[in-house]
């Protein structure tokens, strides 16, 4: 069987990016920089001043390397060159999660530290999307044979609804062919729904009355960190007083007042997607409050705690199918009002399922197990499957294996990328081993892999123009 060559359009393109490795550093370091957490809206800037500047920065670069741009309203905005009728798209998001406590590094500082770079979105996403910028125009500055337009769109709404990409495509064509650089390699070819559910639940009632917890600001992070307040029965307190002195979890303390006790729970921040690699201060906290309750409390606090379990058999949804496995859900935000809990939990359900469903199985759970119990509200992202004999499913694994060999196969994520809602689209590969990790403190990405993942970009870009054009 001949050996396969890789076309020399690719190798120009990569020997360029090995002699601009200093220019496309300094140009990420500058937008980790930028700290682009969601804010308050502004005139042309929907999602707050840093993230119209992260946008401003990405469209400045395009037009000073030739490239047509636009900017959709400070909602995203691209950057784009070469002619024809196809249309290559690669969807990067410049906007970031809190960076929270917890850094060795400055979250904003992009300081280089052992060989990586320090910063919140070194990760997810920024360094992915500077990487694909470059190596898009690599093979602008090569003059590549390309037989379709490429086109880098910059989000800046990711991780806080897709509004971005919503507003963009209803004024912007989708493309023949698309990547997000946001996933694992090769590429994620099934994407699990994801749905926001908001429960209301009553209150447990008897000598320990919860009238406050507090923890979580996003769908998508894993709580680290939570408080809790419990009123408590004169009959009851020193029972409770025993309990707080003997309780065994170091990251949560009590602050004893009067008939009142305080719950501090410290967890870890994780993305949404994996829950299990976080520690859920919610969770803690609701534990806590648990071990406090007397006996005929229990069964009522026990199934409060239960709403925390990652697996949603506390919401009476948990399940699997054969394609993307097992159910995830992550306990993201809580407090009290109206006498009552108010939850929202993140869930991450099969690719062969439905949302709908999601909702009637946990609104007929609640009823049977918490007396005046609802969902409040819910949204939901369908899944996104690719068969893998599919584009671009096809033409990713061919660039990606003539750059690494192995017979890595495309996988499945809880997560969700741009991908799920921009038609022929799926997501690629952003990192390896050390990278990372998303959504949680001290997030980095190696020198060396930004530069790897530049020109495994630019291959797959090249082929992709030209799968898009058959």
């Amino acid at each position: 069987m001949p050996v396969k060559t890789k076309p020399q359009a690719v190798e120009r393109a990569q020997a360029w990016l090995e002699e601009h490795q200093d220019e496309l550093l300094a140009d990420l370091r500058a937008m980790l920089r930028i700290p682009s957490v969601q804010g308050e809206a502004e005139p042309n800037a929907p999602f707050g001043s840093e993230n119209r500047r992260a946008l401003d920065l990405a469209l400045r670069l395009g037009e000073k390397w030739g490239m047509r741009t636009r900017d959709v309203e400070g909602y995203a905005g691209h950057a784009e060159f070469g002619d024809g009728e196809p249309l290559v798209m690669a969807l990067g998001h410049l906007d970031v999660v809190p960076a929270g406590d917890g850094w060795k590094h400055e979250p904003f500082g992009a300081e280089i530290d052992g060989g990586y770079v320090y910063a919140r979105g070194a990760q997810d996403d920024k360094g992915p999307t500077m990487a694909i910028f470059y190596a898009a125009r690599a093979l602008k500055e090569t003059g590549a044979d390309l037989p379709a337009r490429l086109r880098v769109v910059f989000g800046c709404n990711e991780e806080s609804g897709f509004k971005c990409v919503k507003r963009y495509f209803e004024v912007e064509e989708a493309p023949t062919l698309g990547v997000a650089p946001d996933a694992a390699w090769p590429l994620i070819h099934a994407e699990k729904g994801i749905a926001n559910l908001t429960i209301r639940v009553p209150l447990p009632k008897g000598a320990i009355t919860l009238t406050v917890l507090q923890g979580g600001s996003r769908p998508n992070v894993v709580p680290d960190k939570a408080r809790a307040v419990l009123v408590i029965a004169e009959s009851e307190m020193a029972a409770v007083r025993e309990k707080c002195d003997d309780y065994w979890d170091r990251n949560v303390s009590f602050t004893i007042q009067d008939r009142s006790v305080e719950i501090d729970a410290i967890g870890s921040a994780a993305h949404g997607s994996t829950p299990f690699e976080g520690d859920n201060a919610i969770v803690r906290a609701l534990r806590a409050a648990a071990a406090l309750a007397p006996a005929e409390q229990q069964e009522q606090f026990s199934k409060l705690l239960a709403i925390g379990h990652t697996s949603g058999a506390g919401l009476g949804i948990h399940g699997r199918d054969d394609v993307s496995e097992d159910l995830t859900t992550n306990l993201a935000i809580a407090e009290v009002a109206g006498g009552a809990a108010v939850l929202t939990i993140n869930v991450r359900y099969p690719v062969e399922w439905k949302g709908a469903d999601v909702r009637e199985r946990c609104s007929e759970f609640l009823k049977e197990e918490f007396e005046g119990a609802e969902v409040e509200d819910f949204s939901d992202s369908p899944p996104l499957y690719f068969p893998l004999d599919r584009e671009p499913v096809k033409t990713i694994l061919e660039a990606y294996r003539e750059e690494i060999e192995e017979d890595k196969e495309p996988g499945v994520m809880g997560g969700g990328t741009y991908a799920r809602a921009v038609p022929n689209t799926v997501s690629i590969g952003t990192g390896w081993e050390g990278d990372g990790p998303a959504h949680q403190h001290d997030e980095r990405l190696k020198v060396e892999h930004l530069h790897k993942m530049a020109r495994i970009y630019a291959n797959i870009l090249y082929r992709l123009t030209h799968a898009a054009a058959r």
